[in-house]
């Protein structure tokens, strides 16, 4: 079977949901490594597998289709290195990557900070609801009314997933002076150290006033935002997620909102989010029921996979990116062994 090192001169990468800024990024960076570059604006999947001509490399993100009939395809056409332009892996088959002899790649960390910030100007934009504030002075409606908040400070934060950006989301939570607990299988000595109580699962449920999950998506965590989880909360709890839209059972979390149990929710990302997101859907009909019921309501904020998107955080895709792919093509290997899946 060929080996990375030679089809080192085939330095071809081929990208899927590409985005306008994605290619400003990237080809920026591209000098110092000179790759060639292809752009698809499409998902990949099994039916968008044909669009890949001579290239060693595909490039994914969060809502392409990466499963084992797409890798066995991209196998056949010569494809040796899976290189996400993300951290989370949910969409890959690593097995299937694994019999068919594929490099997997990621970016492990990138900007933690800006997707912590998101979850807070969320929490900030929900409950001051400067969002609806902004709106009403600029038709001229100086009331105040329906506008009233609550203040953060002294109030209890419960953090899933303690993580890189976990851990940038509780710092900037202990500087509201909030009470910050966390749940993670690995406790972390650090944030302990800055004030952090690690506790259950189930205290996270019942005692935290903001539940904002950062942990990753997998057969431990798919739903962990159901309908018993949600009995266990506090009265009018707010809930953010940034990370993967399957911690969240979508139709239990309406069902929380109508009975007024979730006071708040604020989501960046949302389970059947591939049909709609990072797409201009304002002259469709949505067929996705469960979306706009959940924009329909008043306590309810939607962003569309945002909290990544600063100029930091694209700037460390696009250079970690390409150096995952230039120590695979060379040394078959990542010296950081997080940004190497298979």
């Amino acid at each position: 079977m060929m080996s990375l090192n030679s089809i080192y001169n085939k330095k071809k990468i081929a990208f899927f949901s590409t985005q306008p800024y994605d290619k400003a990024f990237f080809n920026k960076y591209n000098d110092e490594f000179s790759y060639e570059l292809d752009y698809f604006e499409t998902q990949l999947n099994p039916q968008t597998v044909i669009l890949i001509e001579n290239a060693a490399i595909v490039c994914v993100f969060v809502n392409d289709i990466v499963n084992e009939e797409v890798i066995r395809q991209l196998a056949e056409k010569g494809v040796k290195i899976i290189a996400l332009r993300c951290a989370g892996f949910n969409n890959v088959d690593l097995e299937a990557a694994k019999k068919y002899n594929l490099k997997v790649c990621r970016v492990p960390a990138y900007s933690p900070q800006a997707v912590a910030e998101h979850a807070m100007a969320m929490i900030l934009t929900l409950n001051r609801k400067t969002h609806k504030a902004y709106n009403r002075v600029r038709e001229q409606n100086f009331s105040l009314n329906g506008l009233l908040g609550f203040d953060l400070f002294g109030k209890t934060i419960g953090i899933i997933g303690t993580g890189n950006i976990g851990k940038a989301f509780a710092k900037i939570a202990l500087g509201f002076g909030c009470k910050v607990m966390a749940y993670d299988i690995v406790e972390n000595d650090e944030m302990i150290k800055d004030g952090v109580s690690f506790v259950t699962l189930e205290e996270i449920f019942k005692t935290s006033d903001i539940i904002s999950l950062h942990c990753p998506l997998n057969d431990q965590t798919k739903h962990v935002i159901n309908k018993d989880s949600i009995n266990l909360m506090k009265e009018s709890v707010m809930i953010i997620n940034t990370s993967r839209g399957g911690l969240i059972e979508t139709a239990c979390v309406i069902e929380g909102l109508k009975q007024g149990k979730i006071g708040y929710l604020g989501i960046d990302v949302y389970e059947q989010e591939e049909k709609l997101f990072f797409r201009d859907l304002s002259d469709d009909i949505i067929q996705d029921d469960a979306i706009q019921r959940l924009m329909s309501f008043p306590n309810v904020l939607v962003t569309a996979h945002q909290a990544f998107f600063t100029n930091e955080a694209l700037t460390q895709i696009a250079l970690v990116t390409f150096n995952n792919i230039k120590s695979l093509l060379t040394q078959n290997n990542i010296e950081n062994k997080a940004a190497l899946l298979v």
